[in-house]
Order: C-alpha cells, then sequence, then structure tokens
C-alpha cells in the first residue's frame, strides 16, 4: 500500500480576478474551495492513474472536518488524526495577472498528536511505500521527518521525500528511494547559483552519492533531469502547454514517477509519465485528471 503523509494540510479557497488591484475593493469572478497539502494532492493523483493510496496526517476544526470529507469524496481513504484544539489551515490562492497566495499557520501540533502519528505508522511493512511531504506545523520538532525515516529504517519499507531543505538532507542517509528538489531547492542545499544542465547533474550526483537512490530535479518549463539508481542520466523536455497553475505540479510529478515506475519498473517511463502529470496540473485549474495525462503523455 502507498501512505501520503501531509503534516500540515490546508484547504485551498482560490478566488479568479480579472486585475486585482491592491488596497482596492476587488471582485472575484469564479471562486472554488479545495483541499490542498503535499502530501494528498500525491494521493490525489496517483488515485487518477489508478493507484489506491492512504491519506495520513493532522486536521483539526471545522475545516478539517471538510478537508476530510473532500478527501473522502474523490475516493481516497483518509487517515486522519483530529487535533481537538486550533483549526486546519485556510489558504487563500489569488489568481489574476500574477498568482498571489497567502498561507495560514494551523494548528499546534503536540507530542501526544505526534505519538498517534507514530503509531499509524507502526503497522507499515514490507513493500509498503511512504511519501513524506510539504511543511512542518508549528509544535512539531524540525527533524520529524528523519524521526519517522529512523523509526520506519529497516522495514525494507520505499520512501519518497519532497520536502525543505533541512528536512531533506535529514533524509539522506537512510537511502530514501526518490527525492525530488526543485531546482530552487537544489540551489539553496549547495549555496550556489546551478543554471547549467552539467551543474545540475553534478549536484543531483552529489546527492546520490550521499543517500538517496533516485534524484529527480524539476526544473519548471526546462524540464526535468533525473539520476536514477544506477547513475543514469535521464533529461526530459516539459510537456507543452499554456501554463495556469503552479500548485500541485510538483506533487503530481511525485504521483506520476511513482505510478511509472510501479507499473514497469522503468525509469525512463517514470519520467516521462511524471512530466505528463505535473505539466497536466500547471495547465488545469486544479489537480491532474487522467485524461490529459495520457493526452500529454502521447506527446513525449
Amino acid at each position: 500500500m502507498i501512505y501520503t503523509v501531509s503534516l500540515n494540510p490546508a484547504l485551498d479557497y482560490v478566488l479568479h480576478v480579472d486585475d486585482f488591484k491592491p488596497g482596492m475593493t476587488n471582485r472575484a469572478g469564479a471562486e472554488s474551495i479545495t483541499f490542498g497539502g503535499k502530501g494528498i494532492n500525491v494521493s490525489a493523483v496517483l488515485k487518477e492513474l489508478g493507484l489506491e493510496s492512504v491519506a495520513l496526517g493532522f486536521t483539526a476544526g471545522f475545516a478539517g472536518e471538510i478537508l476530510r470529507k473532500k478527501v473522502e469524496e474523490i475516493g481516497i481513504k483518509a487517515d486522519f488524526i483530529h487535533i481537538q484544539t486550533g483549526m486546519t489551515r485556510i489558504n487563500v490562492k489569488l489568481k489574476s495577472k500574477e498568482e498571489t497566495e497567502i498561507n495560514a499557520m494551523g494548528p499546534f501540533i503536540d507530542n501526544e498528536a505526534v505519538h498517534m502519528l507514530f503509531k499509524k505508522l507502526d503497522s507499515l511493512s514490507k513493500g509498503d511505500i511512504l511519501v513524506l511531504a510539504g511543511s512542518i506545523p508549528s509544535g512539531m520538532p524540525d527533524d520529524i521527518y528523519s524521526r519517522i525515516i529512523e523509526r520506519l529504517d529497516g522495514r525494507e519499507i520505499m520512501l519518497a521525500v519532497d520536502a525543505s531543505e533541512e528536512s531533506l538532507l535529514s533524509a539522506l542517509k537512510y537511502k530514501p528511494f526518490l527525492i525530488k528538489p526543485n531546482i530552487h531547492e537544489l540551489r539553496d542545499i549547495f549555496g550556489t547559483e546551478i543554471k547549467t544542465d552539467q551543474e545540475i547533474i553534478f549536484a543531483a550526483k552529489k546527492l546520490r552519492e550521499t543517500g538517496a537512490q533516485n534524484v529527480l530535479v524539476s526544473l519548471a518549463e526546462d524540464g526535468a533531469i533525473l539520476i536514477d539508481e544506477y547513475e543514469q542520466i535521464h533529461r526530459i523536455s516539459a510537456a507543452r502547454g499554456r501554463v495556469i497553475n503552479s500548485v500541485g505540479a510538483g506533487d503530481s510529478m511525485v504521483a506520476g514517477f511513482l505510478a511509472g515506475y510501479l507499473k514497469r519498473k522503468d525509469y525512463g517511463d517514470a519520467l516521462k509519465l511524471a512530466t505528463a502529470a505535473g505539466g497536466a496540473t500547471a495547465f488545469s485549474d486544479g489537480l491532474a485528471k487522467r485524461k490529459l495525462i495520457k493526452d500529454i503523455l502521447k506527446t513525449l
């Protein structure tokens, strides 16, 4: 089974304003409420690709109940821990000539809630897949990802990590199956301006040497580069289309990569499906849908 963890999920309140003017009264031409959280996004795209998963994480307040219901409505099993105080984040996504986001804080996660998450993760066993993705909420220790991975070490669980610099680096010694830094995160990790393919490949190989089995670097409109577990270099151009959405594209790539690999055990195919899934989200108002993913895949 595939398990995804979203420690800091959210409801995304999306507003479409033709010409947003700061300091003025603006009226939305359209609006929607969707679930958010990187792990949940991975689960949603996996569902579109025909793979079941269990979404783990924390929810709180009425917003948390709405999020759980929305996740379950699309056929994802939600096994969230409900916090008694605080409220799940409601993030505002303003889509106008430029995209603007206001992300809320989320509930305080205490030690008891962390222990409850550990107990759920203790049920994972050989052959399971765990996706750790997204930010760490207030109250949780900064090393929570490494603590989770250490707890599961030795169980032969396939691990995918898509997180910020510190969390990503702390996971490397446990040899995760996949890490997916984007180009900006890669620059932050190495503290230098990385531009050319040669520089990206050099940095990705360093991360692989440090422990990661597969390093997938997403490059937005410039495509992606993968260094696989056999040290083979895979380069792919971005999908062709009009980008209207940046939220969830990286999560969609993680889902596509896992789905592609699990179906054929071929890293070239996995990279193509990752690129198609990421592009399908970038070209849509929401997360990627199966038909568009398949249509894009034919062009790669």
